[in-house]
């Protein structure tokens, strides 16, 4: 069901066999295992930012040697590169992004170089990590089209994409339907990053810009332009485009002159560092899952059934393994691992309300969306919610970051 990031998801079979299986102690939710989930993201950001300072070496040259602007370019680029707060927000998650990026990066580094073959494997790589980094391509053509070798590596990329596209494709509408068209934020985020990169770029190498400039404006660009029509944008799907960003802050930062530039940098650091460490904050996070666990596990007793409201909320519960095994999923017909799936298979509307009314069921641990957040229309849920209140009293609710639990329980036996 989620093809675009199959080769992802192959990998960190791979990281979580090498850390260990959750018997083992390295479950997703040990630390252990937080460890396996996060170390390759920010790994891929270190090899990210390195590779931007190559670009920029490669592009601005090393000058007088090693005190040349070269190596003060490439320098400020890698350092400026890691610093954004996009990139460093995804440094520190379990996703593909950082890959992706230091995929592109690197890819540019090799066509740079002329070589071919390294080029499109890199960046067919990145492509089936994630497959829009394939908007890579147009901004690497205003440096390289004239080159055979890369119109041969590029058509390479395409060819070797087109079977993941095809089958992604198919499931754009599952995947991408929660999407609507960009919004102004969208646009006015596009158009600061895009005043920036133009100002950064005067005065800058020419072959500096001609890299750089394409990289950060096409593929955020393109993205938006299609979404106009099939709503697909999110800027974490072209994070790669800030590496031409980080390329013209270090040129300019290289070559700027004045007392009052370093100060100004100085202070512009400020909010990036207290928004970092904001960043590893629960807060940070739309909700926080072993808050919500916790709150589950004091509230439960054995033999209680736990129900979500939406299904998709049973992603809350399933990194602590050992709490809801001790709880009975009356909506569940299969287990994920029964169904190969990621959250199982629900009953029907039918066959929920059956086991809701089931007399074995006295108490159960309701686990909803925050108030005032729009409910699911699916008849399923409206099951569980009708079920509920007509069989049930409501006997507390907790609210916790992102979510609340709530004990419903047989009218009249309501813990006091």
């Amino acid at each position: 069901m989620d093809a675009v990031h199959g080769l992802y998801y192959l990998l960190m079979h791979a990281v979580f066999a090498l850390a260990g299986d959750g018997d083992g102690g390295g479950g997703i939710g040990t630390d252990a295992g937080l460890w396996a989930l996060r170390l390759p993201s920010v790994a891929a950001t270190a090899l990210a930012a390195a590779g931007v300072s190559a670009v920029a070496h490669r592009l601005v040259g090393d000058g007088a040697g090693a005190g040349g602007r070269g190596d003060r370019v490439a320098l400020l680029a890698g350092l400026g590169y890691a610093v954004l707060p996009p990139v460093q927000m995804y440094a520190q998650e379990g996703r593909s992004y950082a890959l992706v990026a230091a995929a592109v990066v690197w890819a540019t580094y090799l066509m740079l170089r002329g070589r071919w073959v390294a080029y499109a494997v890199v960046l067919l790589l990145g492509c089936w990590l994630h497959e829009f980094a394939v908007l890579a391509l147009p901004a690497h053509a205003f440096a390289a089209w004239r080159s055979r070798g890369w119109r041969l590596a590029a058509g390479a990329v395409v060819a070797g994409l087109l079977p993941l596209a095809l089958v992604s494709a198919r499931q754009a509408q599952q995947q991408l339907g929660w999407l609507g068209r960009p919004g102004w934020q969208d646009w006015a985020a596009y158009g600061a990053v895009a005043a920036a990169a133009l100002l950064l770029s005067r005065g800058a190498a020419r072959e500096l810009v001609r890299v750089a400039l394409p990289l950060t404006l096409l593929p955020p660009g393109l993205l938006l332009a299609v979404s106009l029509v099939h709503p697909w944008y999110v800027d974490r799907y072209v994070l790669y485009s800030l590496a031409g960003l980080a390329l013209l802050a270090g040129a300019r930062l290289a070559g700027a002159r004045g007392w009052w530039v370093w100060p100004l940098v100085g202070a512009l650091l400020v909010p990036v560092g207290c928004w970092s460490v904001w960043l590893r904050t629960p807060e940070s996070r739309k909700d926080d899952a072993p808050a919500v666990a916790a709150a589950v596990r004091e509230l439960a007793r054995p033999g209680d059934s736990v129900l979500f409201l939406p299904s998709r909320r049973r992603e809350w519960l399933l990194s602590s393994p050992e709490l809801y095994g001790s709880l009975r999923d009356p909506a569940l017909s299969r287990t994920p691992a029964a169904s190969r799936s990621l959250q199982g298979v629900e009953r029907s509307p039918e066959g929920i309300q059956e086991a809701l009314l089931d007399p074995a069921v006295g108490r159960v641990v309701v686990l909803l969306d925050p108030a005032g957040e729009p409910v699911d229309g699916y008849p399923a849920e409206a099951v569980k919610r009708q079920t509920l209140v007509s069989a049930f009293d409501l006997c507390s609710v907790t609210e916790v970051r992102g979510a609340r639990v709530a004990l419903f329980a047989r009218p009249g036996t309501c813990p006091e």
